[in-house]
């Protein structure tokens, strides 16, 4: 299965962040799943991939002409896919995944995953789109996605494919 990560490139203020991800990445690794990832060398990108890396996994990198530019990309990916602009890597991402994480990450997590999230309750892209709770960091997105629903602006048949998991054992769960 390729499994599409969405995290950032930074390693966060909490040091359980990168405990976490490479914990996933190994996963990923020792399941025989493929990673798919950002590209980048930098924090938690770079953990998770290398932990997949070591652990067995083919990854595959999609990486922005402008951070290649910056030689932000990892070496020794088993594939590196550049892409003109962010709106392409975005895209290829996606057409890639077959399921999509979002670890705790920034704004730029928050975008691509959102985007799944679309394709998703439209009926575009049949896969499953996990948030990584970890030590809650997504609780206020969960209680603002139940708001939509309350409200009347989305359903749960929208949002059947959207899930969150407290650990890495929730997601192996999901995913299996």
């Amino acid at each position: 299965m390729n499994i599409t990560v969405y995290l950032g490139a930074s390693k966060g203020a909490d040091p359980a962040l990168t405990a976490a991800v490479r914990e996933l990445g190994t996963w990923i690794g020792i399941t025989g799943n493929t990673l798919i990832y950002g590209g980048s060398k930098m924090g938690l990108m770079g953990e998770l991939a290398v932990s997949a890396m070591e652990a067995g996994a083919e990854v595959i990198g999609v990486e922005p002409q402008m951070f290649m530019d910056d030689e932000l990309q990892l070496d020794g990916l088993s594939e590196l896919i550049v892409t003109p602009d962010m709106p392409s890597r975005k895209t290829r991402m996606i057409e890639m995944g077959d399921a999509f994480i979002a670890f705790p990450g920034g704004t730029g997590t928050l975008e691509e995953i959102t985007e799944v999230m679309s394709q998703v309750s439209l009926g575009l892209k049949d896969a499953r789109c996990i948030f990584y709770n970890l030590n809650h960091y997504y609780d206020d997105l969960k209680k603002f996605l139940a708001h939509m629903i309350e409200m009347g602006l989305s359903t749960e048949e929208r949002q059947r494919n959207v899930f969150f998991a407290e650990s890495l054992a929730d997601i192996e769960e999901l995913l299996v």
